[in-house]
């Protein structure tokens, strides 16, 4: 089964993406940026969604950390946005992200981006 990887440090939201993706896939939690490496070192997810807004450390810091992360699996990563926001989109995909989602979402809004990473959910 697929693992996926929510960074998000509102419990609300990590709840949610959790409740709507749980039943296909294993979804782990982390509400820091340091704790989402140390998941990523110990045993790198599938699949990694990243709060754009995170207060420990800047998302494109941890996609770098997490891209240099020597692991046989190369996760998929969307970084979590509460607005478009062309220029830190364009700086999450030049660290390494492949997209982005726009918070809050809905199951229909979540899957659809979890389609469009081609991942089951």
């Amino acid at each position: 089964m697929k693992r996926c990887l929510f960074v998000d440090d509102s419990s609300v939201i990590r709840k949610v993406a959790k409740r709507i993706l749980g039943s296909d896939m294993i979804v782990v939690e982390a509400s820091t940026g340091v704790e989402a490496a140390e998941i990523c070192a110990d045993s790198m997810p599938d699949v990694i969604v990243i709060d754009g807004g995170l207060t420990d450390i800047q998302a494109v810091d941890l996609i770098r950390r997490i891209r240099a992360i020597e692991s046989p699996v190369k996760p998929q990563i969307l970084v979590s946005l509460v607005e478009v926001d062309v220029a830190a989109i364009m700086r999450a995909k030049r660290a390494g992200a492949q997209g982005y989602l726009l918070k809050p979402f809905n199951r229909a809004q979540l899957l659809e981006s979890f389609r469009f990473l081609k991942i089951a959910a």
